[in-house]
C-alpha cells in the first residue's frame, strides 16, 4: 500500500515528511513503483502544491537519485548559470568566457535544446571538431589551466528528473511550479557549483507568460538554493521578443563572438553584463553590480573576453581559424524579409520566429530528431528600432529545398510596426530576485 498511501496524502493535500518523499523517489527512479502510481502522484502535486520544505526534499531526492559532481579539484569558488530557455538566448556563449577572464572558474555542463529554445551544447557542436565530452580528469585540468570548460550534461546525472518529466510532459502536469523548480534545481545541486546565477524568462518566447508567474518560479528556485547551502540569485528577464539577433546554432555562434568583439544587440547586452556581474559577485570578484558590469566591459573592450572564448574552443578541439575572420554559419539558401512599411517596431513574436527556425530544422521537435547546424534566421532589426520601407528586418538561413517565400511571408507577420513608440518601454531585465 506504500505508493497508495503518499499519493493519498498529497490528494488530500497533506504535507509529506523529507523521508516519505525520499522514498518516493528513490523506489520509483529503481523500478518500485509503476509509471501510472508516479503519474497520480504528480497529478496530486500539480492539483495540490507543495511547500518549501516538501519542495526542497524533492529536489535534493531528485538531485541524488543519480550522479553527483565534486568540484573541489577546481580551485576558487565555481558559479553555474542556468536559463530557462528562450528564443535567440546567446548570453552562455557570450558570458561565460567574460566571467572567466575576469577569474571565475566556469565548470559547466549544459544541455541540448528542445522545441524552440536552443541548446547550448548543440549550438557549440556547429562549431567544427568541437568536443563536448571530456573525461573527468581533462575536465577538471581544462577548467583549472583555462578557467572555462563545458560539456554535456551526463546522462546518469539527476535521472529522476530525466523519468518525471517524461511523465508530466504525457499527463498534462508541466505546469507547476514546485515540479518545474525541482526538475531545474536538481541538475544544478548534482552538478556542484557553490553559487547558481539562475536566469528566469518570461513573455511569448518562454515557457513562464507572465512575470508573476517568472518571479513565483525564481523565488521558489532562490530559496531551494539557499535550502542547499548554495548562494542562488535569479534575474528575471524578458523573452517578449528574441533576446539576440539570432535564432539557430551557428549563427548564434556568430552573434557570440561578435558580441565578445563588441558588435552585440542591445537587448542581449542589457542581459549578458547583468548576468556576469552577479556571477563575479558571487565568486568574490566583484563588490556590487556596478562594479562588475565595469570589469565586463573592460574586458570585451580590450578583446580578453574574445581571446578566452577563443582559447576554449581551441582546447575543446574546435577550430578557431574563422574567428575574427568569416562567419561560421554557411547557408545553401538565403531569403531577406524587407519592410513595407516605415515606423518603429512594436513586438516580434519571438515564439512564432522560434517555431520558424524549429521547422527549418534549427531545432528539435522530439529529442531523438538532429539539427541543422546551419539553419536559421539572422534578425537586422530590434524591438523599438527604428525601420523603413524595403529595410531587411531579417534573413532567414534555409536548406535547399525550403520554401523561403512562405517562410518569409510568416517571418514578416512576425514583425508589428507603428509611426511611434509606446509611452512605456519593456525593460529586459525585469528584476533580480535575492530572497
Amino acid at each position: 500500500m506504500w505508493p497508495v498511501d503518499c499519493i493519498e496524502a498529497k490528494r488530500d493535500g497533506k504535507v509529506l515528511p523529507a523521508e516519505a518523499i525520499f522514498r518516493f523517489i528513490n523506489d520509483y527512479t529503481c523500478g518500485r513503483i509503476a509509471d501510472y502510481q508516479a503519474a497520480a502522484w504528480l497529478m496530486a502535486v500539480y492539483l495540490r502544491g507543495m511547500n518549501d520544505a516538501e519542495t526542497a526534499a524533492l529536489t535534493r531526492a531528485m538531485a541524488e537519485s543519480g550522479d553527483t559532481v565534486d568540484l573541489s579539484p577546481v580551485g576558487g569558488i565555481k558559479v553555474d548559470k542556468h536559463s530557462t530557455g528562450g528564443i535567440a538566448d546567446t548570453t552562455t556563449l557570450v558570458v561565460a568566457p567574460l566571467v572567466a577572464a575576469a577569474g571565475v572558474k566556469v565548470a559547466k555542463m549544459s544541455g541540448r535544446g528542445l522545441g524552440f529554445t536552443g541548446g547550448t551544447i548543440d549550438k557549440l557542436e556547429s562549431i567544427p571538431g568541437f568536443r563536448t565530452v571530456l573525461g573527468k580528469d581533462e575536465f577538471f585540468r581544462q577548467v583549472n589551466d583555462l578557467g572555462i570548460a563545458v560539456i554535456g550534461q551526463s546522462a546518469d546525472l539527476a535521472p529522476a528528473d530525466k523519468l518525471l518529466y517524461a511523465l508530466r510532459d504525457a499527463t498534462g502536469t508541466i505546469e507547476s511550479i514546485p515540479l518545474i523548480a525541482a526538475s531545474i534545481m536538481s541538475k544544478k545541486l548534482a552538478a556542484g557549483a557553490d553559487a547558481i546565477i539562475l536566469d528566469v524568462k518570461y513573455g511569448d518566447g518562454a515557457f513562464m507568460k507572465t512575470v508573476e508567474k517568472a518571479k513565483e518560479l525564481a523565488q521558489t528556485m532562490v530559496r531551494i538554493g539557499k535550502a542547499a547551502g548554495r548562494p542562488t540569485i535569479a534575474v528575471i528577464t524578458s523573452m517578449n521578443a528574441p533576446l539576440g539577433m539570432a535564432i539557430g546554432n551557428s549563427l548564434e555562434v556568430d552573434e557570440a563572438v561578435a558580441a565578445l568583439s563588441g558588435r552585440g544587440g542591445r537587448r542581449l547586452m542589457e542581459v549578458v553584463p547583468e548576468i556576469g556581474a552577479q556571477m563575479l559577485m558571487a565568486a568574490g570578484k566583484a563588490a556590487s553590480v556596478t562594479a562588475g558590469k565595469t570589469v565586463l566591459d573592460r574586458l570585451v573592450k580590450n578583446g580578453a573576453g574574445l581571446e578566452k572564448f577563443r582559447r576554449f574552443v581551441a582546447a575543446q578541439g574546435g577550430d578557431t581559424a574563422w574567428i575574427g575572420v568569416h562567419p561560421l554559419t554557411r547557408a545553401e539558401k538565403i531569403h531577406t524579409v524587407r519592410a513595407e512599411a516605415s515606423g518603429y517596431i512594436t513586438a516580434v513574436q519571438g515564439g512564432e520566429m522560434g517555431r520558424i527556425a524549429m521547422e527549418s530544422g534549427a531545432g528539435r521537435a522530439r529529442k531523438e530528431d538532429t539539427v541543422d547546424r546551419h539553419v536559421g534566421i539572422a534578425l537586422h532589426k530590434e524591438l523599438y528600432d527604428s525601420v523603413a520601407a524595403g529595410e531587411p528586418l531579417c534573413t532567414l538561413y534555409l536548406k535547399e529545398n525550403a520554401d523561403g517565400d512562405v517562410l518569409g511571408r510568416r517571418c514578416l507577420a512576425c514583425f508589428e510596426t507603428a509611426d511611434e513608440l509606446p509611452p512605456e518601454r519593456e525593460p529586459v531585465v525585469a528584476a533580480v530576485i535575492t530572497e
